[in-house]
């Protein structure tokens, strides 16, 4: 089956990896950060959605806030279906964790249906006993290897007519039935895109790494030292307009803003400060706001020229969330391989000034004046602190982006 996709911007890697979709009805996608998986996704649904019959498709994520971008982003281009949310979160849709309430809403429904769920509450849909689902797209799949995750991601994917697992970085296991190298769930790799490619057709940008070392003296608290070398950073390095910075805790995060006089210090270089936990929630210049006001600011922020930030989580914006215009991240501790590649992954989109040159034939991919020619990956040195982050972070970016492979983890962890 050969299907349009002119209808929406596509780039070749996507329209082969849509095509595939037409023939094989189960497997694993990698496609590194950047590389454009969603719309792989919206462009299979709006297929789908041209049947005769109404369909059912389901859309999982590890996140609520990754829930609710994926269904905005799918909504932009499909307005033939009814929408269904199964997660505790906030949403504009109709959204409910109760089986018994799922199925009702399913039996009253006539259209196609777009359900968005967290990998947390999958099994909600599972016991909805009579919900038929024709196709199933799992997000940052790597995910859906967790204990408490994997019955209903086998449910699925024995009883989903399509079921479709993407990630840039797959989680293996030593123990095969415990990972996605487990075939009988997860299929085999139906699709594959290296990074270099991606590179080298002006799709997203090299990673920078760049550690310094700091000769950190006696300081009363730890928050103080941060204080000294992310202040140092913003001002001496370059590309530090937009930065995520990836803390130690979440109480470091509080008692640095709290604590010390960092944010002054940030105002008076021009810079917004932003910090999102689960703990503590949104918060913007030191006033707690609501998800949904956060992450529109951060847009609108990430897409103005004028604005500098530097925003602070510990691991809630790591994985898929699209974080408009970042030019830098501040890794202050080391981070697990996935959580390694999918936060290279948030500072490695183009800038929207190089993107917009780039199709006028402008600009040459790789080639000069880029206003952001790389995403910077800052590791600060002190002490016995930085230096195997460091390590693993070169590590990381040899395996995605000078040899082209996906950055598997493989674990020992028996359920």
């Amino acid at each position: 089956m050969v299907i349009d996709t002119n209808t929406m911007e596509l780039r070749d890697h996507q329209k082969d990896i849509i095509q595939l979709m037409t023939t094989q009805p189960k497997g694993k996608i990698l496609v590194p950060t950047g590389g454009g998986k969603t719309l792989c996704m919206i462009q299979d649904a709006k297929w789908r959605f041209s049947m005769p019959v109404p369909q059912t498709i389901v859309v999982v994520a590890p996140r609520i806030l990754l829930a609710n971008q994926l269904c905005s982003e799918f909504l932009e281009h499909i307005d033939n279906t009814e929408v269904l949310h199964v997660h505790s979160g906030d949403t504009h849709h109709f959204k409910t964790t109760r089986p018994k309430k799922i199925q009702e809403w399913y039996h009253k429904t006539i259209k196609n249906i777009l359900i968005f769920t967290t990998y947390h509450s999958l099994h909600r849909i599972q016991e909805a006993i009579d919900v038929e689902v024709d196709t199933i797209y799992f997000d940052e799949a790597h995910n859906s290897v967790q204990k408490n995750f994997l019955p209903a991601v086998d449910y699925f994917s024995q009883y989903a007519s399509r079921k479709y697992f993407f990630t840039a970085t797959p989680k293996e296991n030593r123990n095969a039935l415990l990972g996605m190298n487990n075939t009988k769930i997860f299929g085999n790799v139906i699709a594959q895109v290296p990074a270099p490619e991606l590179i080298a057709k002006g799709y997203i940008i090299p990673p920078k790494v760049k550690a310094v070392k700091y000769p950190i003296g006696h300081y009363d608290s730890q928050e103080e030292i941060d204080k000294t070398v992310i202040l140092d950073a913003l001002k001496n390095e370059e590309h530090m307009d937009k930065v995520l910075v990836t803390a130690k805790s979440t109480t470091n995060i509080n008692n640095l803003i709290n604590r010390t006089n960092f944010q002054a210090l940030c105002h008076s270089m021009k810079y917004n400060v932003l910090h999102i936990t689960s703990k503590y929630g949104a918060i913007i210049n030191g006033k707690k706001v609501s998800r949904e006001t956060f992450f529109n600011l951060m847009n609108k922020w990430g897409n103005d020229p004028k604005k500098k930030f530097v925003m602070f989580h510990h691991s809630i914006l790591s994985e898929g969330m699209n974080v408009s215009g970042l030019t830098a991240a501040i890794l202050m501790r080391n981070l697990d391989l996935i959580t390694m590649a999918q936060t290279i992954g948030r500072v490695i989109r183009l800038d929207k000034s190089d993107a917009a040159k780039l199709q006028k034939g402008e600009l040459k991919p790789q080639g000069n004046g880029f206003k952001k020619p790389f995403g910077k990956m800052f590791v600060p040195v002190y002490s016995n602190v930085g230096i195997s982050t460091e390590k693993r972070l070169q590590g990381v970016v040899d395996t995605i982006f000078t040899k082209g492979e996906a950055q598997v983890s493989i674990t020992n962890v028996k359920h």
